[in-house]
């Protein structure tokens, strides 16, 4: 089989790679879709300080049906041809963390991640252990299951993070497929979303997903705009997606707020003296736990949220350096590879 590869000089290239076997406890994985995600693009210019390497398989937004088991998977674990996606990570699977479906805070050190340092789903086939799985929701199509594998489920993280959302005033910074999958989501759960970006085609899309309301901080006065629609308060909590946004994260935040980063890279910094009357909680988020990915995928499921519209653009295998140098403008939506 051919699987995508990044040299690391922008370039994405088809290398020749044997077909999976599963091991014990392992099972074999055929694509349907793969996603293409924004953290891709460090490893695709060569920034990424860790992992990958130009033979290694990209892709850790797979989803697609069980190809093959391997010794001692049961059909209570998985079967050939059930639909599931995959949870990216996996470890000792014995400390707290990874007990708990947090494999990549695993306590043991030994992290397995997709595209990393494990094959990855940009490719026909994927060989990854069972307990790595989880079932699709019968009303997702392959490519939402694939977008709740990292994007939109880095998204759900965050906000699961921020806690209740109810009739609170959210600002989702950054609006591409991360912050739009944020808007979503916060929208569905109940608050009111204010989405930010400088771009004016993403910030049409945000009305779409359900933001209440847009601003193009590019043009307007971000800050002098949150105070008018939150009645001079700030916002009660502020998600953080792009990675370049968070001093006016900090700027537009209310008392007794609250704010997660969830975009990579990005630098946060503040003079305490100056802001510890506002009584802040800050956080970062890291994608999400297994047991989260499946409860994403159901609430999704459950109130029938287009999650497929996040997806501009499909594209098959041969397309790799077509698809990758499309993706890299960062000027449209979402990116999937599908079989």
């Amino acid at each position: 089989m051919q699987g995508i590869t990044f040299p690391g000089d922008r370039r994405a290239v088809l290398k020749d790679f044997p077909d999976p076997e599963p091991g014990p406890g392992e099972v074999v994985v055929r694509m349907r879709a793969s996603g293409m995600c924004g953290s891709d693009l460090h490893f695709y210019r060569g920034t990424a300080s860790f992992g990958g390497g130009p033979d290694m398989i990209q892709g850790h937004e797979p989803c697609g049906e069980v190809h093959a088991v391997g010794a001692g998977v049961t059909p209570d674990m998985a079967a050939v041809g059930d639909r599931v996606m995959i949870h990216h990570y996996w470890a000792c699977e014995t400390c707290d963390h990874c007990r708990s479906g947090w494999p990549q805070m695993c306590d043991g050190g030994d992290v397995h991640t997709l595209c990393i340092d494990e094959p990855g789903g940009h490719a026909p086939y994927m060989v990854v252990p069972v307990r790595t799985l989880l079932p699709l929701p019968d009303g997702l199509s392959f490519k939402a299951g694939a977008a709740v594998g990292c994007g939109t489920g880095t998204a759900w993280g965050g906000l699961k993070r921020l806690g209740d959302l109810g009739g609170a005033n959210l600002v989702v910074l950054g609006q591409g497929p991360v912050g739009l999958s944020g808007t979503m989501l916060a929208s569905a759960l109940g608050a009111r979303v204010i989405g930010v970006d400088i771009n004016d085609a993403r910030l049409e899309r945000a009305h779409g997903f359900g933001a209440s309301h847009v601003v193009n901080s590019a043009t307007a006065d971000l800050t002098e705009v949150i105070q008018d629609l939150t009645g001079g308060r700030g916002a009660d909590l502020v998600l953080e997606t792009s990675g370049r946004a968070n001093a006016d994260a900090l700027k537009i935040l209310g008392k007794w707020g609250r704010a997660c980063f969830i975009g990579l890279p990005g630098d946060v910094s503040f003079r305490t003296e100056d802001v510890f009357r506002n009584q802040w909680t800050l956080m970062t988020s890291w994608t999400l736990s297994s047991i989260e990915q499946g409860r994403c995928a159901d609430f999704i499921a459950s109130r029938e949220l287009p999650v497929d519209d996040l997806f501009t653009r499909s594209w098959s295998l041969d397309q790799a350096a077509e698809a990758y140098a499309w993706f890299d403008r960062q000027t449209d939506g979402k990116g999937v590879f599908e079989w």
